[in-house]
């Protein structure tokens, strides 16, 4: 008898956007495995019915996607301790015929700053820009990393502070409009909100603030150049794009679900970012 491949998934609604089975693949292929990554469109209404059910359909796990990470978190029970914090779910696995739930953004989003900064640990003061979900998972890598002040502005202050409350004494809400006479002790500086993507809003604010040794870093990823990012390379600025981050929070599901930790190299970051330029066209 022959036996059940393994298969992963990613789950959100829509989905149909989603960068994942492309990545997943690509280590599928590149590592000579066999097993299969799809997307699956799940309606909010039948995202518990589909939690309680994937292990009859041979799925070892998966990731969550918008909107279901804070449900997710409410339904599966079992979760490592950077779950519980964030309140978000982005991978499930089964571990001893258990569901299992976790959240590797601060993870991805760390593993990204040391690929392009080896220093960024030392920094003390940091800025995020932004307060939903995304922000939430980069402060937490910030507080790991032992940075002492975190800084959060977002355009609706009330936000901020509610993530500042969440998350402890080392953060400090800031009015958008105060953001220009902050920059000036923030050595990071990450924006997390949808500002400058695609189809967005530009993010207009003028790092001449910030210290010539400052980090620039933003999550977004189409377009990879922000005008973020743009605006600090022409300061002179170190600056680290979004791409890396997605890329590096996909290694610990494909470990658990496939047992082996692939690796993220630039091989795979053209790959990947090939393949979003072919689906912006």
């Amino acid at each position: 008898m022959v036996e059940p491949f393994p298969r992963a998934f990613v789950i959100g609604y829509p989905v149909a956007h989603s960068l994942s089975p492309d990545l997943h693949g690509f280590w599928l292929r590149r590592y000579g495995i066999r097993g299969s990554y799809e997307k699956i469109e799940v309606p909010t209404e039948n995202l518990e019915e589909f939690l309680k059910n994937l292990q009859t359909r041979n799925f070892v796990g998966g990731n969550v996607t918008i909107p279901h990470k804070e449900m997710t978190y409410q339904i599966v029970k079992n979760r490592n301790q950077s779950t519980t914090r964030l309140e978000a779910v982005n991978t499930l696995w089964v571990e001893n015929n258990i569901l299992m739930a976790g959240n590797t953004d601060s993870y991805g989003f760390a593993a990204n700053m040391d690929d392009f900064v080896s220093g960024w640990r030392d920094a003390k003061t940091a800025m995020v820009l932004g307060a939903g979900g995304a922000s939430r998972a980069v402060v937490l890598a910030l507080i790991n990393a032992g940075f002492e002040q975190i800084f959060i502005a977002n355009r609706t202050t009330s936000r901020a502070i509610v993530l500042v409350d969440k998350m402890g004494s080392r953060c400090t809400a800031v009015d958008w409009d105060d953001i220009p006479t902050c920059l000036k002790q923030i050595q990071l500086l990450i924006n997390t909100t949808s500002l400058g993507m695609k189809g967005q809003h530009s993010l207009e604010i003028d790092l001449s603030n910030l210290p010539k040794s400052a980090i620039v870093s933003d999550i977004v990823y189409n377009p990879l150049n922000t005008q973020l990012l743009e605006q600090a390379r022409l300061l002179g600025l170190e600056s680290v794009d979004g791409i890396g981050m997605l890329l590096h929070q996909a290694v610990p599901g494909f470990e658990k679900w496939f047992g082996l930790r692939p690796k993220v190299t630039d091989e795979l970051r053209k790959f990947v970012l090939d393949r979003l330029s072919g689906d912006a066209m």
